[in-house]
């Protein structure tokens, strides 16, 4: 008798191997692809990230604001696209009460592609280096750009994965609502 045709648990371990990897990937598999959206509701993860002007920037030092974070990279198409709109809206929205946080997920050895990038775009909201990828992770971006809204309270209560023309519009709408809250 072959030993395929015998239930799987009394197979040989190495048979049994990849059918233990697949349940545990069809169960395990779901907690950890949880999309940004997820976070929803939930209080914004605090950081400490250094600014490209040379200092740390620490997100609960701006408890009271409402705070937009972009997370952006070069090689994303998107972002450039992006980033100059944003700019538009720092601009304008700005004196109310917005802050606005670029937070660029390159590698170490690539920062200077990603300030040139900031600089050739003219950005004039603060550029913040995740080159470790924690505070990537804490915000669960594994689309780019990601936009996260966050409320005076510092719970996150917008998430845009992605990007296409006319999404600064619900931006704006949203910040409205948080600025006027």
């Amino acid at each position: 008798m072959s030993p395929f045709s015998q239930p799987w648990l009394t197979l040989p371990a190495p048979a049994r191997l990849p059918r233990f990897v697949l349940l545990a990937w069809l169960l395990f598999a779901p907690a950890l692809c949880v999309p940004a959206g997820a976070l929803v509701g939930q209080p914004a993860p605090d950081f400490a990230l250094r600014s490209w002007e040379g200092g740390n920037v620490r997100l609960s030092e701006h408890s009271g604001e409402v705070v937009l974070i972009n997370f952006w990279a070069t090689w994303c198409g998107p972002c450039r696209q992006e980033m100059p709109l944003l700019d538009e809206i720092y601009s304008k929205y700005r004196r109310a009460g917005l802050v606005l946080f670029s937070v660029n997920i390159d590698e170490p050895n690539n920062l200077d592609a990603a300030r040139e990038m900031a600089t050739t775009l003219r950005v004039s909201y603060p550029v913040l280096f995740d080159a470790r990828k924690d505070v990537s992770r804490a915000y669960q971006a594994s689309t780019m750009p990601l936009t996260v809204l966050i409320d005076r309270e510092g719970v996150v209560r917008y998430v845009s994965e992605g990007y296409k023309l006319g999404y600064e519009t619900r931006y704006t709408e949203k910040l409205r609502e948080l600025l006027n809250e």
